[in-house]
């Protein structure tokens, strides 16, 4: 008799799915690279300024499905003059199930960038090299301040929203 309880506490516990996010794939939906002079840059300006720029995006691919795109793009200065531009769009495809929507957004906006931040930088990172400049690495991001300051600029803009409509309008 315990041991048909314990085969019926396994089987139920093997059927029943709690929260489950899974990457399925990584792969690199975008690649650009542009140097205008190559590599020979005189040597007084190895040193360019740098502007970057990170952008996430997200899409339903099918039932619990998703695709997060991780764009960075890298453009390299010396005064106005470009040396080099970079762009790589990083995509991955995540299996997310039995979370609600708010937890599904946050999985979205943060930890899935998370795991395609490092496929992202060694891409960056080889693409440069391979363009004769030195190696970039990219400076560790924290997602999680990056979706949080996303969600307050959210709420800011839906309380502004209200008060504008409710702003009296003037008439000239």
């Amino acid at each position: 008799m315990a041991e048909e309880n314990t085969q019926d506490g396994n089987a139920g516990a093997a059927t029943e799915q709690g929260p489950n996010v899974a990457l399925q794939s990584v792969y690199v939906k975008d690649l650009s690279f542009e140097a205008p002079k190559g590599p020979f840059v005189p040597a007084q300006d190895q040193e360019p300024k740098i502007q970057l720029n990170l952008n996430t995006s997200s899409s339903i691919v099918g039932t619990g499905v998703h695709e997060v795109v991780l764009t960075v793009t890298l453009e390299a200065k010396s005064g106005a003059q470009p040396v080099y531009l970079a762009e790589v769009k990083q995509a991955g495809v995540f299996t997310i199930q039995g979370f609600n929507p708010d937890d599904t957004r946050r999985i979205l906006g943060s930890f899935a960038p998370n795991v395609l931040f490092p496929y992202v930088r060694q891409t960056v990172s080889d693409m440069i090299s391979k363009g004769g400049f030195p190696p970039f690495f990219l400076p560790p991001v924290n997602f999680d301040a990056l979706y949080e300051r996303s969600l307050q600029e959210q709420a800011a803009r839906k309380a502004a929203a209200p008060a504008a409509e409710e702003a009296p309008k003037q008439v000239n």
